[in-house]
């Protein structure tokens, strides 16, 4: 049995932590946020390595853990149906699997309120700092804090976030809220819409308190618009000219920016689309980075999910990726042991896989950006299959066999 330290409570945290506990580990995870961390994520689309992963966790995976849907459409601008294609896939919520997996793993492994400011490492252990003055030592660190990692920082300081040149709007609406229309043509269906160098898609996945019954269920949309340095200060910045370099919470993105969102997608989305811009109570964004590592393990400490690569979300495979990274880390510390060596095994495993999904999201997200009116004009019902076939399909075993 080894001692893991695991930095960062949310999906791949937790993950990475769940899985350990099974085999016999001694796990810790810390976590700098206070409380739950529900409500910061909306739709997921699940692929079959996490599915394996929530097996291997300990969780049944039965018809509660989300909402099957099989059918892709593309809109034009006046709600029309001008693509569509067979695609079957299972959309979950953020808040369903955090659930899942906070509520398995035993209440005193999770620790909140530990923000990590140093680390050191010999070879036999690694430790880590705190800023309310408590350490944790540990056989392994693996690192799961996301974006703007702590660990990564440390480590890997020159590996920053790169701006991408657009947000996302977001955003999920009550079933019972939309039009006849909006719920014939759209709800039951990962749909898309393609207004010139933008896209928007969305899904259905559980309303409040994961239900997911018919009239109860929500719709999960996410609008992808170019947004320059300059504008997107603006958006970072509230309604009291306050102003969050690092990134907004929901509840404080200006309501003139949403009012500006709402008015731009009457005149440039379908009208179904509209009609969820309008009739979502919190709409908010996210600007869109890559993070790309060279390296991803240094001796006794990995990194692993959002702290090691961050991919636009086009490819719709960051928890997936997360629960792989988990997996994997488990099976070199099965075969080795919790030292070095396990993670360099690891990095030399899922380092390639990661450089491949950034690849494949700025492949995509570039091509969105870069479409044209006059291209669209020539064959939108072609490059709307395209996108379709292409977005938030599962990678995984494309990329371990190349």
């Amino acid at each position: 049995m080894a001692k893991i330290i695991i930095v960062g409570g949310s999906l791949g945290g937790l993950f990475a932590a769940n899985l350990m506990h099974q085999r016999g580990h001694e796990v810790t995870l810390l976590e700098k946020v206070v409380g739950s961390l529900d409500g910061r994520g909306a739709g997921i689309v699940t692929h079959p390595s996490l599915m394996q992963a929530l097996t291997l966790c300990g969780i049944k995976t039965d018809n509660n853990i989300g909402i099957p849907v099989d059918r892709r459409v593309t809109l034009d601008q006046l709600g029309h149906d001008i693509a569509e294609m067979t695609l079957p896939q299972i959309l979950t919520s953020w808040s369903k699997l955090y659930h899942l997996l906070k509520e398995n793993l035993p209440s005193h492994l999770y620790l909140d309120g530990k923000s990590i400011k140093g680390l050191d490492q010999d070879e036999h252990s690694a430790t880590v700092h705190c800023e309310d003055g408590t350490s944790y030592t540990g056989d392994l660190i693996i690192a799961s804090d996301g974006l703007r990692s702590s660990v990564r920082h440390l480590l890997a300081p020159n590996v920053v976030p790169e701006y991408a040149g657009y947000v996302a709007w977001r955003g999920v609406c009550d079933e019972h809220l939309l039009s006849k229309l909006s719920l014939s043509t759209l709800f039951e269906t990962f749909g898309f819409g393609l207004p010139p160098g933008e896209q928007i898609l969305g899904y259905p996945v559980a309303g409040l308190n994961n239900n997911i019954q018919t009239g109860q269920r929500r719709y999960n949309f996410v609008w992808y618009r170019k947004t320059n340095e300059a504008e997107l200060v603006d958006l970072l910045t509230d309604a009291d000219g306050n102003y969050y370099p690092q990134g907004i919470s929901p509840i404080k993105v200006s309501w003139k920016n949403i009012a500006t969102i709402r008015e731009a997608a009457r005149k440039t989305l379908a009208p179904q689309w509209a009609e969820l811009l309008e009739k979502t109570a919190l709409v908010f964004f996210q600007a869109i980075y890559d993070v790309y590592s060279e390296k991803i393990a240094f001796n006794r400490v990995g990194l692993m999910g959002d702290a090691s690569f961050v991919a636009r979300p086009h490819v719709g495979m960051g928890v997936s990726k997360a629960a792989e990274d988990a997996m994997c880390l488990c099976e070199v510390i099965d075969q080795f042991g919790a030292n070095a060596q396990a993670l360099s095994t690891y990095e030399n495993i899922r380092l390639p896989i990661g450089q491949k999904i950034i690849e494949r999201a700025r492949y995509l997200g570039e091509y969105m950006t870069e479409q044209g009116q006059e291209e669209l004009k020539k064959d939108l019902p072609g490059i709307a299959k395209r996108v379709m076939l292409e977005t938030a399909v599962d990678l995984s075993k494309q990329l371990q066999q190349s």
